[in-house]
Formats: structure tokens, sequence, C-alpha cells
């Protein structure tokens, strides 16, 4: 079943999810790039950055969801950054070799679990001496996640979850060897976020909007409220809040790379 973004949600939490874009971003040592692409753009807030980094670049924001893409065209962000829907592997397939300056991808290539193999294609549209930069979450084995492959484990969600994409990530040392092979110079790091988050169900709103939504889409509805309703007491469990919000520790996975 294709499950659909919801550009609200996603940025209940905007600031929080933008950190480590800004913290990619900062260690990208382009000076005047011309061509500068945003693979994953989603609702274009982030992507506006790069357009604030790079103002005599071309910018270009990339995103499967017909969704994403129309709130990006509808943001400011539409009047200095070009939008438009398509896959990430098919831009791949139809890009031109080394015509990108700067290629950007920000917690987009966990969807593809063959993002590993992508590699050779990602650096191959970047140009002689031009940056690759991506950031993957690296949190699969935290609560969050782990209490939703659980309970979608459990019957009776099992038979409709069974098929529901899952998010997927490698540390950072497996990305710097694989571009190392096809001669990039790697800069790899990974980063532990306390993120400090209030209102209710804080966690279940930050990871329904991103990991669990393939799993919440899964569900015909009249099992998707009492699925979320169990979710958010386990999660309220693993997650207490002391008073002062809600600590929810998400690792990242960074990778900057020039190409040769």
């Amino acid at each position: 079943m294709t499950s659909t973004w919801d550009p609200g949600r996603y940025l209940a939490f905007a600031g929080e999810r933008g950190r480590p874009f800004v913290d990619l971003v900062a260690r990208i040592d382009a000076t005047d790039p011309r061509i500068v692409v945003d693979l994953g753009c989603g609702p274009g807030n982030l992507t506006s950055l790069l357009a604030d980094r790079w103002p005599a670049a071309a910018v270009t924001g990339v995103d499967s969801s017909a969704d994403m893409v129309r709130a990006a065209s509808d943001s400011p962000a539409a009047e200095r950054v070009v939008f438009h829907r398509q896959d990430l592997r098919d831009w791949l397939r139809e890009a031109e070799p080394g015509q990108v300056d700067v290629l950007v991808s920000n917690a987009t290539l966990q969807w593809l679990p063959e993002h590993l193999e992508l590699l050779p294609a990602l650096a191959g549209a970047v140009a002689p001496g031009g940056w690759l930069a991506f950031q993957v979450p690296g949190n699969h084995l935290a609560p969050s996640h782990t209490l939703l492959a659980e309970l979608a484990a459990e019957p009776p969600y099992d038979v409709h979850t069974a098929g529901a994409a899952r998010v997927g990530a490698h540390d950072a040392a497996t990305y710097l060897r694989a571009l190392q092979a096809l001669g990039c110079e790697v800069d790899a790091w990974e980063t532990t976020y306390l993120h400090v988050l209030h209102g209710e169900d804080p966690v279940f709103t930050w990871v329904s909007g991103t990991g669990a939504r393939p799993i919440l889409h899964a569900l015909p509805e009249d099992l998707r409220g009492r699925f979320e309703e169990v979710y958010k007491a386990r999660l309220r469990a693993a997650y207490p809040d002391d008073g002062h919000g809600v600590v929810l520790p998400f690792r990242r996975i960074f990778v900057v790379a020039r190409v040769p």
C-alpha cells in the first residue's frame, strides 16, 4: 500500500528536524557552486537554506511525494528554488554525469534499501571537485522503532503491516569506505541529539510523521486507532515526561564527500 506524507505533521518539530540539515550543510566547503540539488526536499523549508548559503546558484528540490512538492511550491522558498516531483532513482537515471556542484540528501536515503549501491551514481552526478552530502537517521534500535516493530508483528496487525516499508541505514564507516573506494575525500561522523519535546504524546507525533508512517497507513481504519493507542502507551512508558518535557535521543549519521 502506498502511503502519503503529511507536510503539516512533518513540520510539527521543524526546528529539531532541521538541525541535522544545518550541521550537514555547514561542513560543505563549496564556495561558488552553479547547480545545487536537494534530493528528498520534503516541504522545502530546509532547501531554502541552500539558496541562502549560495544565492547565486540554481537550486532545485526533488521529492517523490506530491503532497510535499505541493507544500514546497506553495511556500516562500519557491521564489528562489525550483521544486518538482520525481523519484530519487529516476532522477539518478536521467541526470547527466558531473552536472551538479553540490548534491544534498537529508533523511531520505534510509527509505531506499539499496541506497549503498546507489552511491556510485550519486557521486557520478557530481562535477569533479564538487560535493555530495547526506544525512540518515541511525536510530532503528531506539525504543521508538523497536516498539513499533514489535507491535506491528502482533496479531491482528501483522497481516496488514508485513509488507510496509521500513527505514534502514549503515554506520558511518561503511559509507566512508564505500565513497573512498570511488576516490572521494570523505568526512563521516555521527551525532546523537537530545531533543526535548513537549505536548501530548510528542514522540508519537514525531515518529508518525516519518518512520511509523508506512505502518500506520498499512492498517485499516478499524485497527489503526487501536494500534495508535497501544503504541502511544508504550512510548509514554519508554519516554517519560518528568515535567520538563520528553527527551528523545536521536542518532544521526552524516557524510560529506568531495568528488575527485
